[in-house]
């Protein structure tokens, strides 16, 4: 089964209904104000931090987080240098 990792800030009824409209199952946790709560897999969520660090890792390099390529392949070839860069480095 899918799952879609989110944030609070998508803790609407509507969106998970929509969500799981679609056969996918919202991994999102509840809002602190919440009234009736919905359970989720801490599991799978605390994966969602770790594709979120990779991200602001590669938006460390400057070229990467303005996008100075014009052409698609360019900023790709680019984006898998500075992944090279940062997970060797590391």
């Amino acid at each position: 089964m899918r799952a879609l990792l989110a944030d609070k800030g998508y803790d609407g009824d509507a969106f998970r209904a929509e969500v799981s409209q679609r056969g996918t199952k919202p991994v999102i946790p509840n809002k602190s104000n919440r009234v009736v709560r919905h359970r989720f897999d801490r599991r799978a969520y605390k994966g969602r931090n770790v594709i979120e660090r990779s991200f602001c890792r590669l938006k460390d390099f400057r070229r990467i987080a303005t996008r100075y390529d014009k052409l698609a392949r360019n900023f790709f070839a680019a984006v898998q240098l500075a992944a090279l860069v940062a997970y060797w480095i590391n």
